[in-house]
């Protein structure tokens, strides 16, 4: 298991020795989360979408309508937790399934 680090608005990957193994070259990071075999990274960005990436450090997609503050992977899906207090739920293949 490895763990996110946000640093100067970049997503850097740790082992838990304290090894750096990688920095994704995203900009603006707020915060990040590792999907459940960590493949996949969902990072939410200052200008309030998310971007998926793979942890090799390829942009896969950007979702979110918007105004995200937070997004968790919950299984193969993601909630986004946006700034005007409601949470999306989207595909990892970027399609919106619900807000809440």
């Amino acid at each position: 298991m490895e763990n996110l680090k946000i640093n100067n608005g970049k997503v850097e990957i740790w082992t838990r020795n304290g090894s750096l193994v990688k920095t994704i070259s995203t900009s603006n990071a707020l915060a990040a989360d590792f999907n459940v075999d960590q493949s996949l990274i969902a990072i939410t960005i200052a200008n309030g979408k998310v971007e998926i990436w793979k942890r090799g450090g390829s942009l896969i997609r950007t979702i979110g309508q918007g105004g995200a503050t937070n997004a968790r992977w919950n299984g193969s899906e993601i909630a986004i937790s946006t700034n005007k207090g409601k949470t999306e739920l989207w595909t990892q293949n970027g399609a919106l399934i619900r807000t809440f």
